[in-house]
């Protein structure tokens, strides 16, 4: 998540002070992700250093500083927009990890770590139906924050039974490793070293 981008975006509606920044940002993400507000000052320095926003320079640092947009904090807000992701790299989901560490931990018994996964998943995206259900169908930044964390939550549990699966037909019938190719695959799907 971007910080930076956020609170150029909240700026670009108008001039505004730090908390009110901060209490703005928690709103539009659902007060599903709070800010410290130490990190919303400590970011607006960094963007009037970079010249994307100003100060009133009349006040002294504080609560009641207020910020406005630049020209140059307009032209990165909107080519931030339209740039998508780097969805090239898989991202080191912890999930994925603790699975390929745990098939490496003597006496570990990796299918019952993923059954464990696999039930806290469930309980998770429970509690966020229930949140959508009650409270997400008058807050469309909540809303569309809850329908965001189900649909990756989701994707954990087909993951899992793959993986699974794959990881009992390996105890079956080892596969023959060909350390070789294990870079090419990397440079095929642009994962970077």
């Amino acid at each position: 998540m971007s910080v930076r981008h956020a609170l150029l975006a909240l700026l670009s509606e108008g001039p505004k002070y730090g908390l009110q920044l901060r209490e703005e940002f928690e709103a539009s993400t659902g007060e599903v992700w709070p800010l410290n507000v130490g990190q919303v000052y400590t970011t607006l320095q960094r963007l009037e250093r970079d010249g994307l926003v100003e100060s009133d320079d009349a006040v002294e640092d504080g609560p009641q500083k207020g910020f406005r947009i630049t020209t140059d904090g307009a032209e990165e807000l909107a080519e931030w927009l339209r740039t998508p992701p780097d969805l090239a790299s898989p991202p080191r989901d912890e999930l994925v990890i603790k699975v390929l560490v745990a098939l490496r931990v003597p006496g570990t018994d990796v299918h019952d770590v993923i059954q464990v996964h696999r039930h806290y998943l469930v309980e998770l995206m429970q509690q966020w139906t229930r949140i959508k259900e009650e409270e997400a169908e008058h807050d469309l930044s909540l809303a569309l924050v809850v329908d965001a964390e189900l649909f990756r939550l989701d994707f954990g549990r087909p993951w899992l039974d793959s993986a699974d699966g794959r990881l009992k037909r390996a105890a079956a019938e080892p596969p023959v490793r060909d350390p070789s190719m294990l870079p090419r695959l990397r440079r095929k799907v642009g994962v970077r070293p």
